[in-house]
């Protein structure tokens, strides 16, 4: 005999998450946003977790209930962190031709960037760091960003605006390393954002000048 799959009946009941776990998704967020803070104002490696139960007004216990220690605490905030940047660069990347679609790119990265600076600077410090540079690198933290960037540039071959001679990939590093040794001069504030604009659109022109289809 043949089975029909039994399909939910509209309007059935759907469970709800318990109070219990309510309370325990309540808790999680309220030690990344104090652990967060944190992290921003006295970096990883001097914000303990005392620092950070004290601040959510809790126990070091509940915060050890919730995380098992403050590298994971710190990756899952970096990490959320990381998908906001990706996802605004990808955004700014979506439109336009390929110079304008890269600087859109580049521009999103560095407002974003720089209104979470303390927070980035900290990510730095840990990834030298051999155990927390690995698990950055595990999490795929410069791919998502750098493959954001490859998107454009494969949009652009697509389009017939550049020709396909070097991976995307590869391209889209370079420029990032670029955006990143300019960055690291505009935070410490010798390089205004209209500088930092021009320094990226020239960085894009010299890359992208033996890859311009004729």
């Amino acid at each position: 005999m043949n089975h029909m799959p039994i399909k939910p009946l509209a309007g059935a009941h759907v469970r709800q998450p318990t109070r219990r776990a309510l309370a325990k998704m309540a808790t999680r967020e309220k030690i990344l946003v104090s652990a967060r803070d944190l992290f921003a104002e006295k970096g990883y490696e001097r914000a303990t977790i005392r620092d950070i139960a004290a601040a959510a007004g809790m126990s070091t216990g509940a915060v050890f209930a919730s995380f098992t220690d403050k590298s994971e605490l710190f990756q899952e905030i970096l990490s959320t962190r990381i998908d906001r940047l990706a996802e605004t660069m990808a955004a700014g990347g979506a439109e336009g031709d390929i110079d304008t679609a890269l600087l859109n790119v580049f521009v999103k990265a560095y407002e974003l960037s720089a209104a979470d600076l303390p927070l980035l600077q900290a990510a730095v410090s840990v990834a030298w760091t051999q155990d927390q540079g690995q698990d950055l690198q595990r999490r795929g933290v410069r791919q998502k960003l750098v493959g954001a960037i490859a998107t454009v540039f494969e949009r652009a071959v697509a389009d017939g605006q550049l020709i396909r001679t070097t991976p995307s990939e590869m391209l889209a590093e370079m420029l990032w390393d670029l955006f990143l040794a300019g960055f690291r001069v505009s935070a410490h504030g010798s390089l205004p954002l209209d500088a930092m604009r021009q320094r990226t659109r020239e960085h894009i022109n010299v890359v992208l000048a033996g890859f311009r289809a004729k």
